[in-house]
Formats: C-alpha cells, sequence, structure tokens
C-alpha cells in the first residue's frame, strides 16, 4: 500500500514531527510512504527513514497561481499512483480537492486545530474519513460542520517512547545544557514551542518575576525558535524581561532537537496558550519524562492532565494563577511513562491511522 501525507512545509512544528514520525513507522510495516510538501528542514530526516518526498508548493495561499500548483500536484500523484491521500492542512486540502477529481482516490483529513470557522476550513470535513486529535476538535468540527458521527475517529497525536524515554536521554547533552545556562541547583521552569503571541509566554514571564520574590533560584526557560515575521514579538518579550527586572532568571535558548532532554531537565513544563490546544504534544511527552505540566484549562490538554496527578490546570493570562500552580506541582510524583503508553503512544496512533487506511481500501 502506497500512503501520501500532504502538509504545507516540512518545518518546525509538532504536526510536521507528526506526519515524519507516522511516515516513518509506515515504512517499518512494510508500507511505501511519500509526502507531499514545499520542503524544509525534515526532508533529511524523513527519506533517512525510508520515505519519499516530492516538491510541490502546496503551502502558498496565492489563488492567482493556484490553477498551476493544482496541476503540478495532479501531475505528482499521476507519477505516485498511491493509493491513498491523507491531508494535513487546509491549502493542502483544497488542492487536492481538485487535483483528485480525475483520480479518484480515497482522502483521510487529520483536523490538528480549532481553524476559524468559514467555508475555507469547512474542506477539512470533506474526505472520506475525518480524524480528530482531540475530544475536543471532534466537539468543534461537530457543532459547526454537523459532521456525522460515523465518519470520525479520535486518534491523539502519538508520543514517540523511545524518543521521550526516561531510560534513553542524553545525559552528555544535559550536563553541557545545565553548564552552559548556570542551571546547577535551580528551580527550572519551562516552557517549549515556537515563540508566537498564541503561547502567552508575557504571563509565563510575569509568573517567573512573581516566582522569584520567594524562590530566587527559579529559572524560566523558553525553548524555541523565532520565525522571520516574530522578531518584533520576540523583541517585546525582551524588552518584558528587562522591565520586570527578571533577565537573570529568564533564557531564550532558541530551538533544539533535544526537547526530551529539556523536559527531563526541568521541574515544571508550562503550556499557557491563550489559544487551546488541539491536542498538547509537549504536555503529554513531558508527562511521559515524568515531568509535571501546568497548563491552561481548554482545549486537547484536558483529555491529557490529571489535575492534582500529573499536572494542574491554570486560567488564561492569569500570572499571580500560574506562580500559584507552578508552586503546587514541583511536588508532584508519578509514572508518567506507562500513563502515556497505556493512552498517548505512538504505537496506537500509528495502529488505529492503519486501521482506518484498510477499512477505506
Amino acid at each position: 500500500m502506497k500512503i501520501v501525507q500532504l502538509i504545507p512545509e516540512l518545518n518546525e512544528g509538532g504536526v510536521e514531527r507528526g506526519v515524519v514520525e507516522l511516515s516513518r513507522e509506515l515504512v517499518k510495516q512494510g508500507f511505501e510512504s511519500v509526502v507531499i510538501s514545499n520542503g524544509g528542514k525534515l526532508v533529511n530526516q524523513l527519506q533517512n527513514d525510508g520515505a519519499s518526498h516530492v516538491k510541490v508548493n502546496v503551502c502558498s495561499k496565492n489563488i492567482l497561481t493556484a490553477p498551476w500548483r493544482i496541476w503540478k500536484l495532479y501531475q505528482a500523484l499521476q507519477n505516485i499512483k498511491p493509493n491513498l491521500l491523507h491531508v494535513r492542512s487546509r491549502v493542502p486540502a483544497w488542492m487536492v480537492f481538485f487535483a483528485n477529481k480525475l483520480l479518484h482516490l480515497p482522502i483521510v483529513s487529520t483536523v490538528h486545530g480549532f481553524n476559524s470557522v468559514s467555508a475555507y476550513s469547512k474542506i477539512m470535513t470533506k474526505g472520506d474519513h475525518v480524524i480528530c486529535v482531540s475530544n475536543a476538535i471532534k466537539i468543534y468540527i461537530q457543532k459547526h460542520y454537523h459532521t456525522p458521527e460515523t465518519k470520525i475517529t479520535i486518534i491523539p497525536r502519538g508520543v514517540d517512547l523511545e524518543k521521550f524515554n526516561p531510560n534513553n536521554l542524553d545525559s552528555v547533552f544535559i550536563d553541557e545544557f545545565k553548564k552552559h545556562y548556570n542551571l546547577k541547583e535551580k528551580w527550572i521552569v519551562s516552557t517549549v514551542g515556537r515563540i508566537t503571541q498564541l503561547k502567552d509566554l508575557e504571563t509565563f514571564i510575569e509568573a517567573i518575576a512573581i516566582l522569584k520574590k520567594d524562590f530566587p533560584n527559579v529559572i524560566g526557560l523558553i525553548v524555541g525558535g523565532v520565525r522571520e515575521d516574530k522578531q518584533t514579538y520576540f523583541a517585546s518579550l525582551q524588552n518584558l524581561v528587562n522591565s520586570l527586572h527578571v533577565k537573570e532568571h529568564i533564557h531564550f535558548c532558541g530551538s533544539t532537537n533535544n526537547v526530551a532532554e529539556v523536559y527531563a531537565l526541568s521541574d515544571v513544563i508550562i503550556s499557557s496558550s491563550k489559544k487551546p490546544e488541539s491536542f498538547g504534544r509537549s504536555v503529554a511527552e513531558a508527562i511521559a519524562l515524568n515531568t509535571p505540566v501546568v497548563a491552561t484549562n481548554h482545549g486537547g490538554v484536558l483529555d491529557i492532565v490529571q489535575e492534582g496527578v500529573n499536572g494542574y490546570f491554570t486560567p488564561i493570562g492569569d500570572a499571580e494563577g500560574l506562580a500559584l500552580k507552578i508552586v503546587n506541582a514541583k511536588d508532584l510524583h508519578f509514572n508518567g511513562y506507562d500513563y502515556i503508553q497505556n493512552n498517548f503512544s505512538l504505537e496506537q496512533m500509528v495502529t488505529k491511522t492503519i486501521q482506518i487506511y484498510e477499512r477505506l481500501l
């Protein structure tokens, strides 16, 4: 069976990593895996895992160039001769909608987020089967698009439990990272993900400023890349750090491939997103490494965090509340690895996804 996944780009992000991981596991199980995207830094990893990458601009929203790009996609699909298409985003979904008019291939779509309610977004519910990454997403699309129950399957994004395993960590990286940021005997509170306004890093920084009064050894780590269009926002965060006099307590660490090690060396992980996370992969990954989480109380994280067991919820934008929950969370002890293995593993994600492919074919 030859499966084609379509995604705008293969750069940093949870959805992109999910595509690469699913592709790798499909190859292991004897499938032919192809990813169509506009390229990106994860292409080499994808190919090293035994999959193929075909570069087509399924990223641009320019309507004027759409006919030409749809034609190029149609040609690519004719050459690939796949059994099934799996779309991961709205632009590729629309392009597939038109390119597939003559091909008549079965289509699976995965709804990864709370997209704006519109005819443009509705395309993600038009495939032969719809995967939702959380119960919150399922409720959302049924409310707005009346998607039939029989057409939906909830499949949480799977955590790679080889990578996010307390026994498989790079201790050298952890030691060097701690030395570089002078983290010895510090209380480490981290947030991981691309730097955007939606992550509400202002509230994170303000919470660290509150905590430093009673916990002078607290350090806040902001781990994630800054895109060119987010440089102004990044500068505003740096100004906030300076104005709150927490320059010695906040480190901007940039992006890293060693996110598992960052979770493991942290005492608490924060997910303070303003917009509800569709799933909350970073939350699940941190819990797998037995690190407690404090998350804003909406979206897919409601399926993952067990309040008072492996983390706590906090209201959006409440720095005082976030600081209090961070203090409470640092004393939690639990077996997060087994919990994630039983509920949110990559293995269960792959198995359930393949079952959908086989059912459609």
